[in-house]
């Protein structure tokens, strides 16, 4: 590997910025971050980066508030120091699901670009971000990821000649068919309402799922509220079990972990974007840090990312 490039592993991504390394035989670069008495974060690089191609390896995961001042403090000090091209490397993207703005509210995804894109970065890295969209909100470029085809991969084994991939809501339907494309079975999508930040409701099942063994596939599982709904929706059309949730982004916040152990399923395979400090009923994880090593390394040479990217 060229010597010219440092990898940082912000606290929010320490397993996986650690797997990243190992992959690409390099040591994490050096440095402190501090956290006053006051709440405030200071960030020290220990080592000399001048004129290197920095990639920052740090998730906006909860609590979203804490990563997101620490990957911008970063960024400060790394230009500070003198890095020659700066890529932020985020596995997961908070605010993301603030994309629309509706009556007064806040609309967090432009905030959150906006406080990114002055912090010195030349690029990022984002992984299956809960929208496509979202790159638009952004003023620098960005590599949108897709942890897809390593997530097939790990669920093929429970996939049967009666199962059928299913979207939990109309935005995952774009997913969903790049997931039955690989694993070659039919697909289904529900109809799904969100009330609130906790509660959805399903209205119906479209596509065949009499009989057949779902996996639902999606971005992120945060409260559980959509898997839940799309469950009972299933189960509603009269659909085989156990089944099968695979996402990119395992939160598992509020009362996910209650909601999952009542449900009939069997695997819950997830990526490992988001650090998991608590068991998860039913979760195996499978590292995207080949898909992540991939990318710096051909970003850093100057290759094609185009096979790496989001089909959507």
């Amino acid at each position: 590997m060229n010597e010219q490039i440092t990898i940082l592993v912000g606290p929010a991504s320490l397993r996986l910025g650690a797997e990243v390394c190992e992959i690409m035989r390099t040591a994490p670069g050096a440095y402190e971050c501090r956290r006053f008495p006051d709440g405030e974060i200071q960030i020290d690089i220990r080592e000399s980066i001048r004129g290197r191609d920095v990639f920052l390896v740090q998730s906006t995961s909860p609590p979203v508030e804490t990563h997101l001042m620490e990957l911008v403090l970063f960024a400060d000090a790394c230009r500070r120091a003198g890095a020659g091209r700066l890529t932020g490397v985020i596995p997961y993207f908070g605010y993301a699901r603030q994309d629309r703005r509706t009556h007064r509210r806040s609309l967090g995804a432009r905030v959150a670009a906006d406080l990114i894109g002055t912090a010195g970065f030349d690029r990022l890295m984002l992984v299956d971000a809960h929208t496509p969209s979202i790159e638009g909100f952004f003023g620098i470029p960005i590599d949108h990821l897709t942890a897809v085809p390593l997530l097939a991969r790990a669920v093929a084994p429970s996939v049967h000649e009666n199962s059928v991939v299913v979207a939990p809501d109309l935005g995952a339907v774009k997913r969903a068919r790049e997931y039955a494309r690989l694993l070659q079975t039919p697909m289904a999508f529900i109809h799904k309402t969100r009330l609130d930040g906790e509660e959805v409701e399903a209205h119906g099942v479209i596509g065949d799922v009499r009989g057949r063994l779902p996996i639902i596939v999606d971005d992120m599982l945060s409260t559980g509220a959509t898997i839940k709904a799309a469950i009972a929706a299933l189960r509603a059309s009269g659909a085989g079990e156990p089944m099968t949730v695979v996402v990119t982004h395992a939160l598992a916040v509020g009362h996910a972990r209650e909601i999952l152990q009542k449900l009939p399923i069997t695997r819950l395979v997830a990526g490992d974007t988001v650090a998991i400090d608590a068991p998860v009923p039913h979760l195996e994880l499978t590292s995207i840090a080949p898909l992540i090593a991939t990318a710096i390394r051909r970003d850093h040479r100057d290759e094609s990312l185009a096979d790496l990217r989001s089909p959507d």
